[in-house]
């Protein structure tokens, strides 16, 4: 159907933060002054457009929340036809208003954080950019349109986390990440050319179909077709949310800004994967080995993610390795199918408003510490950060799954769903969230003792101070939303919601009591117990020991780095080596070669020439008694 009313203008969505960041870039020095309020203000105005569209969508029926808005004809070659058209529907919608509705509070938060940094108005121009390309993303009616998104997260992401590019390891995170995303685009480009060549076209209404009883062509889909495309989608989308083999820029991106770490982490790139194999999951139904493929990423990740986390210092670092880890939790949920597709979605938005606040709360601490990430140097906090204090705790506890909290609704359903996918595979799942959420516990609790507990471990010169208003107030509602937003989503009937989008669920509802539940809570105890032992009964060394091997192992990301400087990198550079050998023995060798042996052949037949007649009669009497001679023999045999 087509849109109507103010889903009829859903292009200013992407419009308004896209002209942002053109005047904001194009205008110079002269906009530094209120670039800040205008970059603001474009987001803000796109999420009023968001919520606009969304009600509207409430009055609908179930079957009508989908309407496709087209601009203008994309590709126009042959029988290649491809629309620039926007899709909006339950699942487009809920990705809109939380991008937009977070993000914005990201840049009011920004306006505090960046308040002395010279090159604020070009910071907001990113932000605005990078907001725009992620609603391309979600918003685009066909995977080219959302392939154009893809690419341009990838660019506002190399932009914004080499943002202070004079440090040089900014600018080498942001070249790491662009490079490793590049990876998993070819997973991308793959899939398309692969649509392109199936179904000839890229549309989600012909190859998806248009809606939970409406069958598109991937219904048609051999096994080996739909698990080659399926895989293809998964290594995209492996590159966007940082998930294993491609999840080593993540902690490395932490060097850009705090509300960069906040905007990538929680509510938008990272994301775009998970959308991309729920929005995709017709082609992952018609592949068990698809489906399977993306559980085991994803728990794998959640367990490589948290143990990331116990090993890290750093505040920021610590968070991005809980980042990778509950991202794993939604890929998990996702190649479950139909069971868990909404709850992927729900967490994946619960986890934007939880992490997003715990970021900016980081940010809050470093603005009071002088710039400083390491925990060690922190100690006994709350009493001077009060609203960081209890905003930072708020989505501790959620992430957690501390009971009625948001984590606990959506982290919880997802560890019931794995274990009800049932036989081994369910058990080896479900085993693997359920530790993943004992582990979770305890580093988010070492962060939380390390940072507000115990006694204060700064320099002399520190003066530990709350951020002004403009930072905490986002902080707040960050907050309520990691309290209430997951029992909203859960018990608020969000499964139907999406239903038309994803399909009817599995029968699966949320247990208040349950087996997996009770093995949860009592994991969670016992990792925060024994963070409490370690970090908030005891006498925190302000210089990290050894540790043992686990923990070393943590500190240097599992050897992520080593094993792809092994595998990828170093073969690399010996490739490029014997290439340059082959090319200059070899190749210029030959050409050389060959053109020495006729520049010294025709020097030396250049002496013959000497000028004199004599040595040319010479020269014709030999060859006349050669020639005599030649047919001599020739008659007498």
């Amino acid at each position: 159907m087509k849109a109507e009313g103010f889903q009829a203008v859903a292009w200013l969505l992407i419009a308004l933060p896209l002209a942002g960041a053109a005047i904001l870039l194009l205008g110079g020095r002269r906009t530094d002054r209120w670039g800040h309020l205008l970059g603001t203000t474009m987001s803000l105005a796109s999420f009023a457009v968001g919520v606009a569209a969304f009600v509207q969508m409430l009055g609908y029926g179930a079957e009508e929340r989908r309407r496709t808005l087209h601009l203008w004809d994309f590709i126009d070659a042959g029988t290649v036809k491809v629309g620039a058209d926007l899709l909006l529907d339950p699942l487009s919608i809920s990705f809109v208003l939380l991008i937009t509705g977070v993000g914005s509070l990201i840049h009011i938060y920004s306006i505090g954080y960046m308040a002395h940094d010279p090159d604020r108005r070009r910071f907001f121009a990113y932000l605005n950019l990078f907001v725009a390309a992620m609603l391309t993303l979600v918003l685009g009616g066909n995977y080219t349109v959302t392939f154009l998104g893809w690419e341009g997260v990838g660019l506002a992401s190399y932009l914004l986390i080499g943002f202070w590019q004079d440090k040089p390891t900014a600018a080498t995170a942001a070249k790491k990440a662009f490079v490793v995303n590049r990876v998993g685009d070819l997973g991308m480009v793959g899939a398309l050319m692969l649509m392109f060549s199936v179904f000839g076209t890229s549309g989600f209404d012909q190859i998806l179909g248009t809606g939970a009883e409406h069958v598109g062509a991937a219904a048609r889909l051999g096994s080996g077709t739909a698990t080659a495309l399926g895989l293809l989608l998964l290594l995209g989308a492996c590159g966007k949310s940082a998930q294993l083999p491609l999840q080593s820029w993540l902690l490395d991106a932490m060097e850009g800004p705090t509300p960069v770490s906040a905007l990538i982490h929680a509510a938008t790139m990272v994301t775009a994967g998970v959308y991309l194999i729920v929005r995709s999951g017709p082609i992952f139904e018609m592949s068990d080995t698809a489906r399977l493929v993306v559980t085991i990423v994803g728990a794998a990740t959640l367990l490589a993610g948290a143990i990331i986390g116990c090993g890290k210092d750093d505040i920021k670092k610590a968070l991005a390795g809980s980042t990778m880890s509950q991202i794993g939790y939604m890929h998990l949920a996702a190649g479950l199918g139909k069971a868990g597709y909404a709850l992927a979605i729900a967490h994946l938005i619960a986890h934007g408003f939880f992490k997003a606040g715990l970021f900016l709360g980081a940010g809050s601490i470093m603005h009071g510490m002088n710039d400083d990430v390491n925990m060690r140097h922190y100690g006994g906090l709350w009493k001077y950060m009060k609203v960081t204090f209890a905003t930072f705790g708020l989505g501790y506890l959620a992430i957690i799954g501390f009971p009625f909290l948001s984590g606990w609704f959506t982290k919880d359903s997802i560890i019931e769903a794995a274990f009800e996918k049932g036989g081994t595979s369910g058990a080896i799942l479900g085993g693997c969230a359920l530790l993943g959420a004992g582990i979770t516990a305890y580093y988010m609790s070492r962060v939380m003792f390390l940072t507000f507990f115990g006694e204060k471990r700064w320099q002399e010169d520190v003066h530990p101070h709350e951020s002004p208003k403009v930072m905490t107030v986002p902080l707040i509602v960050l907050a309520v939303g990691s309290v209430g937003m997951g029992g909203f989503l859960i018990l608020g009937g969000f499964s139907d919601w999406l239903a038309p989008v994803v399909g009817e669920p599995e029968e699966h509802g949320f247990k208040w009591i349950s087996i997996p539940g009770t093995a949860t809570f009592v994991l969670m105890l016992v990792g925060a117990a024994i963070a409490w032992r370690q970090y908030g009964a005891r006498k925190v060394p302000v210089e990290a020991p050894k540790g043992s091997f686990v923990t070393v192992a943590a500190r240097r990301d599992l050897y992520g780095d080593a094993l792809n400087e092994s595998l990828l990198m170093r073969p690399g550079q010996w490739l490029t080596r014997l290439a340059v050998w082959f090319d200059n023995r070899g190749v210029d060798g030959a050409v050389n070669g060959i053109a020495a042996g006729v520049g010294g052949t025709s020097g030396r037949v250049r002496r013959v020439q000497t000028g004199f007649a004599r040595s040319y009669a010479l020269s014709m009497f030999f060859g006349a008694a050669l020639a005599l001679a030649a047919l001599l023999v020739v008659n007498v045999t």
